[in-house]
């Protein structure tokens, strides 16, 4: 891309927004024009609003560090530095719903990672590889908001980002019903062991909310465009637990699966080893390749060991075995920061960049 787009990050200072701000350090396409977060962190460089909190490996960006803190609320003076903006804001639903649309309507598309408006029926809520196709709703959402340019787009929540990549390959053979477990670590809840040391040598049965999302966003990614708006799938019908335990980063599903037409072991590996989505087909800058990648060892995957795989943006599964409930069992696999957060909405503003939905 001969000239980047300039990019803003609203929530900058928290652990999705600092993954934003570390993922864009040396993006191809877009360049870091501005971070923005709370009043209390505004004026001060980034450098400073991040001192004693900077939760990633290494030291902070040395371009981003400089960078004047803005005052994300400030949406005229944001957006007119920017060709889009990132959302990770740490805000009401209500107040980050009206917040992503007012930067809309000052004609800056927003790739959003909060669940403000992940059941808005014209918001697409995409996973890259999987439901590029519903980018097309952005028509129907431009209209109803006015605008020529200005959009909302959001992530799906993290907790999905592993079973539904290693579902959608096998749509073909009808899955009816699911059971999954999720296993999330601590940076899915915004901390670190130093800063969550009640987690140490535990394990917390509840997370607020993510049962019912990971229930029911994977039927919308399933859904189709009808009449200006996502429809939802109605199948499989899926049943949740998820449970925070005491890892950094990634989250582990242990998945059961039933299907109408029920696939060989073969049928099941081969679908995996084969599939790649838009993101690779256009050779996409944070495109894993391959997205799914299948361990043998029963073993694998370990969070430690393979929760960087493809740099935080692929999906890894193994385990795969006759069910005497279900059809087949696995467990998979996602980094939630990366994919299932930050990295996962830059892939969807690449995707988004590539099909001319921010403009020239």
């Amino acid at each position: 891309m001969a000239n980047k787009l300039r990019v803003g990050v609203l929530g900058a200072t928290g652990m999705v927004g600092q993954r934003f701000v570390s993922l864009l350090a040396e993006h191809p396409w877009f360049e870091l024009a501005t971070v923005a977060a709370s009043p209390a962190s505004a004026g001060k460089s980034y450098g400073e609003a991040v001192a004693g909190r900077w939760a990633l490996s290494g030291t902070v960006p040395a371009a981003a560090a400089k960078l004047t803190v803005g005052n994300a609320a400030d949406v005229k003076r944001i957006a007119d530095q920017v060709d889009f903006v990132f959302c990770a804001v740490d805000m009401a639903k209500d107040e980050t719903a009206k917040l992503e649309e007012d930067y809309a309507r000052a004609e800056t598309p927003v790739v959003s990672n909060n669940s403000a408006h992940r059941w808005t029926p014209d918001v697409p809520m995409i996973i890259p590889e999987i439901n590029a196709g519903h980018a097309a709703i952005i028509e129907s959402q431009r209209k109803r908001l006015g605008t020529k340019r200005g959009f909302v787009s959001v992530k799906p929540n993290c907790s999905i980002q592993s079973y539904v990549p290693a579902i959608h390959p096998l749509l073909s053979f009808g899955p009816t019903r699911m059971a999954v477990c999720t296993y999330q670590a601590i940076s899915g809840a915004g901390k670190t062991f130093e800063s969550w040391p009640e987690m140490v040598d535990n394990v917390i049965p509840f997370i607020k909310g993510e049962e019912e999302k990971s229930e029911q966003e994977p039927l919308k990614i399933w859904g189709s465009i009808q009449g200006g708006k996502i429809v939802n799938a109605t199948a499989p019908a899926i049943t949740a637990q998820c449970i925070r335990v005491p890892v950094s980063d990634g989250h582990m599903a242990a998945v059961f699966v039933a299907f109408e037409k029920k696939p060989a072991r073969e049928q099941i590996l081969a679908a995996w080893k084969e599939f790649g989505g838009k993101p690779q087909q256009l050779g996409l800058p944070s495109a894993p390749r391959p997205f799914l990648h299948y361990f043998e060892d029963d073993t694998r995957p370990q969070t430690k060991l393979d929760r960087d795989a493809g740099n935080g943006q692929a999906v890894t599964i193994g385990r795969l075995r006759p069910d005497t409930v279900f059809d087949w069992r696995f467990v998979a696999l996602s980094h939630n920061t990366v994919r299932g957060a930050a990295g996962g909405a830059v892939l969807t503003a690449e995707l988004l960049s590539s099909e001319g939905y921010f403009g020239s």
